[in-house]
């Protein structure tokens, strides 16, 4: 029996709130946010999507530390679904608190430093798990579970992204998370792995066309931040590694031209005597009003391929997973698909079933058992073992 606490009342945060409270064992789910307006926004939603499942709505202030840590102590695990700047003064006080800790990531940099309170955490005998959202999150996992199924494994290319079902041209996109989030994806920069090497790459570029089952044709470019650390972790062992997001033919080319001619820029302008803006505030404005599409549906897609040797022969892994809407509860693709991993993360710690002390998802969260979770949220990947054909011998 464990009891949770949930810090933050938007999508991800709601969505989290939802799996635990129907999960079996679960006692107590509180669900936190600084912002009335939040929590009554969520209250309702989570109200007509759990058919009544309790969630205790509570006003406190992730950007308060020690606020936090004094709920901390009264739960078995704090899953954070705010902002990615608030993760680490909120990860050293649940440590303080002997709490375990899990969150969605978003910066590298934060997550080292998270990943720095190894001993402290595992002297209060807790976990600290950082990344455990879509990707960086189940995608590192089901990146791992794929090398698993090799016995070496020499490439792994991954794949992912949000979309709308129904796309509208030109630029066949919807918003299912926040915008500044979306072009700090855009703007930033992407790691990978060459030649078994860590190597950095502009997030879009590498444009290639991928083949997706039931979608058909998707082009991809590198996604920043998406790897987090599992580059880093596999670095000397994987020659080729890396991360693309997915999305309709036509969208990647229209994100380059607009961050190279400058609208993705957060140094301020001057437009005319007096007012100044960064070029990135107007994209972001922009971004909001053009893509955001109340009451379209979404899904999320993700591929993964790794390369390698299985039984002495060359062999290749693939993974597909779709997920849609759901039009039972209101809750988009991506929700479930970023907030769900937290939430059988958080659980498995506090039930005991993952090693105290702070590991990045890739050694932390073992395949096996999120992916036996995940099947009961109905994420059911498909895996296909392929063995290329062998080129004909030349006649003498």
């Amino acid at each position: 029996m464990s009891r949770y606490l949930v810090l933050g009342a938007g999508f991800q945060g709601r969505a989290c709130a939802y799996d635990l409270s129907r999960s079996p064992g679960v006692t107590q789910v509180a669900l936190a946010d600084a912002s009335p307006q939040a929590l009554a926004s969520a209250g309702a939603f989570l109200r007509k999507a759990a058919r009544g499942a309790r969630v205790r709505l509570l006003r406190l202030d992730a950007a308060r530390p020690a606020e936090i840590e004094r709920a901390a102590r009264e739960v078995d695990a704090v899953v954070s679904c705010v902002p990615y700047f608030l993760n680490l003064p909120l990860a050293e006080a649940a440590v303080r608190a002997g709490t375990h800790f899990v969150d969605l990531g978003g910066s590298t940099d934060i997550v080292r430093r998270e990943l720095a309170l190894h001993a402290r955490a595992k002297r209060a005998g807790v976990c600290v798990r950082p990344d455990n959202g879509l990707g960086p999150g189940m995608i590192s996992t089901l990146a791992v579970a794929a090398m698993n199924r090799l016995d070496r494994t020499d490439e792994v290319r991954i794949y992912d992204g949000g979309l709308p079902q129904n796309p509208v041209p030109p630029l066949n996109y919807m918003l299912t998370f926040s915008e500044h989030g979306l072009i700090n994806e855009y703007a930033g920069t992407a790691v990978a792995l060459v030649g078994g090497r860590v190597v950095r790459r502009p997030a879009l570029s590498d444009l290639e066309t991928v083949e997706v089952p039931l979608l058909g044709r998707l082009e991809a470019g590198h996604a920043a931040g998406g790897l987090s650390t599992l580059a880093e972790t596999y670095a000397g062992r994987v020659r080729t590694m890396y991360n693309k997001f997915l999305r309709y033919p036509g969208h990647i080319p229209a994100m380059e031209a607009m961050r190279e001619m400058g609208f993705f820029d957060e140094t301020p302008l001057t437009l005319r005597p007096g007012v100044r803006f960064a070029p990135r505030e107007l994209a972001a404005k922009l971004f909001r009003r053009h893509f955001e599409r109340p009451g379209e549906r979404d899904l999320v897609v993700i591929q993964v391929v790794a390369r390698g040797v299985k039984d002495g022969a060359p062999a290749e892994v693939v993974c597909d997973m779709l997920d849609r809407y759901d039009p039972k509860t209101a809750m988009t693709a991506m929700m479930r698909t970023t907030a769900f991993p937290a939430s059988i993360v958080a659980q498995l710690a506090a039930g005991g079933r993952l090693e105290p002390g702070a590991f990045p998802v890739e050694t932390g969260v073992p395949p096996d058992l999120f992916l036996a979770e995940a099947a009961k949220r109905g994420f059911k990947p498909k895996w296909t073992l392929r063995r290329p054909a062998l080129k004909p011998r030349a006649k003498a």
